[in-house]
């Protein structure tokens, strides 16, 4: 029991997944400081508010003689997020690696000898027809060694 536990833990997918989570954590404070602290305040100021959470609220009579309140300030503040964190792990994260990559085949293709064209039938016919010829140029009774 121990040991399949051992070789699940130990498996190089499992690590990769568990250090993805833990830099995805930190990545995601960094992006939610970055918008609540940089975006939502200019957006915010845009509008006249002090976050997108109090900005573009829509407040509905209820029939209890209450207020309901609709934020489109805050879905805004949420498709923001979202687009910053993309372009983010875009930019810095999946461009960089795709460049890498396509540099790195284009370098193992260039150092790759060139595949000369196959022998086919016709060219050992050839061949054959040529070393035939030259025997019977030598003539009668020599034979080439090769």
């Amino acid at each position: 029991m121990l040991k399949g536990f051992r070789e699940f833990i130990l498996r190089g997918n499992v690590i990769d997944l568990a250090v993805a989570v833990v830099i995805g954590a930190a990545f995601t404070a960094v992006v939610n400081s970055i918008v609540a602290n940089v975006f939502n305040p200019l957006i915010g100021a845009l509008f006249r508010a002090d976050s997108l959470d109090t900005a573009l609220v829509l407040e509905i009579p209820t029939t209890t003689g209450g207020v309901a309140e609709v934020r489109f300030g805050a879905v805004l503040g949420a498709i923001l997020t979202f687009l910053i964190v993309a372009a983010v792990v875009y930019f810095v994260f999946v461009m960089p690696m795709n460049l890498l990559k396509q540099h790195a085949e284009e370098r193992r293709k260039a150092g790759e000898p060139k595949p000369e064209d196959p022998e086919t039938e016709l060219t050992l016919l050839a061949e054959i027809r040529d070393l035939l010829a030259a025997d019977r140029a030598a003539g009668p009774g020599t034979h080439r060694a090769e």
